[in-house]
């Protein structure tokens, strides 16, 4: 019984030794959270341009990665925002609450513009080899907006600030020039070097980024032999209509489909119907309208190089190569100069290209389509010459089929019910190049 009470006592002092320690250690560990970790990834292939197509692809990830709580890793290969909002836009990568990793690649991508400010805005940068990095301006690829876009040393400013806070190396470059991606690692604009999305993901495995949520541990190694936590990559791009309505915010695209629009519509005007040609011309012309929303354009110009084809035209209809055509082709040109000053020279339309199709225009409507006019007309005139001539049918007329006239053989019509193969007709009339018939009695026939 003495024994009895003194253990009692040393277990009891045992007890309260122990649950003070873990009293004690306990605010430590709330102090000091364990950083999250995440083993989702998804890469979202942000390429050329970034119109308001691209844009809000971009933001959908952003939106799709917080949702599912994955690692969203940007491919990234542009020159800048093209009338978007910039600033906003890196906003939008720098506040997401999951990390967001902004790869430049594959080679020979770039990232300059609105591209760099994304890497400055990123939980984690990184390059491939033959990629080039910077300048920071222009940020958009609209020369008329700069003059409303934060000054220079304000968009710096708050890259540095950004880079700061996700516990990027400080003092980061800001390149005049694009520079290689040994020189972006070694000036902290980039934090890792990986060749391909899989070298990248291995990379960064194991790492710790901040967020605008704190700290996230990556785990995005694929896996590769048994017992490793799998992990999820899933990689989106733009779907099939949004990916044409953003091949279409370019101007040289822009400017392609108009010439070539408006000379299919032409060439429809030559003829005696409106056929595939023409509708393929129209189609071309509204591709070209929703570029036109997109991009920039001197209206002006644009008035000049509609002018122009207009001008062309009329000559051919005229039968003429005249007076016409030289102001045609000089409204022309003159438009396709002026339309399009508007857009940074990194995407403004070669003046080769702009050349090549002045030539181009000049030949095919003071030539081509005039030669077409009159091979028409005389087609037209030998048709007529058939009306009242006597043929034969060589397939079943119902109501159309094939008919022999003057020993050549044409499509015919027949305008009173179906007429069996080997049957007389006669040539009532001309419908472009169909011709209308109508069976012929036989000699003798009442």
């Amino acid at each position: 019984m003495r024994r009895a009470v003194p253990l009692a006592i040393r277990l009891a002092l045992a007890l309260g030794v122990a649950a003070g320690a873990i009293s004690a250690r306990a605010p430590s560990a709330l102090a000091q959270p364990q950083a999250q970790t995440s083993s989702a990834v998804i890469v979202a292939k942000v390429d050329g341009s970034i119109d308001r197509t691209l844009a809000g692809y971009l933001g959908g990830s952003i939106d799709e990665a917080e949702r599912t709580g994955a690692v969203l890793v940007i491919q990234l290969d542009s020159a800048g925002t093209l009338d978007q909002d910039a600033v906003a836009l890196a906003r939008r990568i720098f506040e997401a609450t999951v990390p967001v990793v902004v790869w430049v690649g594959p080679a020979p991508a770039k990232a300059a513009g609105a591209g760099l400010l994304f890497i400055y805005a990123s939980s984690l940068a990184a390059v491939a080899p033959g990629v080039g990095v910077g300048p920071l301006e222009p940020l958009d690829l609209v020369d008329a907006r700069q003059s409303t876009l934060p000054s220079e040393a304000d968009v710096r400013a708050l890259a540095l600030s950004w880079a700061k806070e996700r516990g990027k190396p400080a003092n980061p470059i800001f390149p005049e020039s694009p520079i290689p991606a040994k020189d972006a690692v070694d000036g902290n604009i980039a934090q890792v070097a990986a060749a391909s999305i899989p070298e990248l993901l291995d990379a960064i495995d194991g790492r710790t980024v901040t967020t605008a949520a704190g700290e996230v541990t990556l785990h995005t190694k694929i896996a590769t032999q048994q017992g490793q936590t799998p992990v999820g990559v899933r990689f989106t791009e733009l779907g099939p209509i949004d990916r044409v309505l953003h091949s279409m915010a370019s101007p040289a695209a822009i400017y392609l489909l108009l010439v070539l629009g408006f000379a299919a519509v032409a060439f429809e005007l030559t003829q005696s119907g409106f056929g595939f040609a023409g509708f393929s011309g129209l189609a071309m012309l509204a591709l070209a309208a929703y570029g036109l929303s997109v991009v920039p354009v001197s209206w002006p110009g644009m008035a000049l190089l509609v002018l122009g084809v207009v001008l062309l035209e009329a000559d051919v209809l005229l039968r003429r190569l005249g007076v016409l055509t030289a102001l045609g082709v000089a409204a022309f040109l003159v438009g396709s100069l002026v339309a399009f000053r508007g857009a940074s020279p990194q995407i403004r339309v070669s003046p080769w290209l702009i050349g090549g199709f002045t030539l181009a225009s000049a030949l095919y409507y003071g030539f081509a389509l005039t030669v077409a006019l009159q091979s028409r007309e005389r087609i037209t005139s030998a048709q007529r010459g058939l009306v009242g001539l006597v043929g034969e049918t060589r397939g079943e007329l119902k109501p159309e089929g094939p008919v022999y006239v003057k020993g050549t053989l044409w499509r015919g019509r027949s305008a009173n019910g179906p007429i069996p193969p080997g049957t007389r007709i006669r040539v009532r009339g001309v419908d472009g190049l169909i011709l209308r018939v109508e069976p012929e009695p036989e000699p003798g026939d009442d």
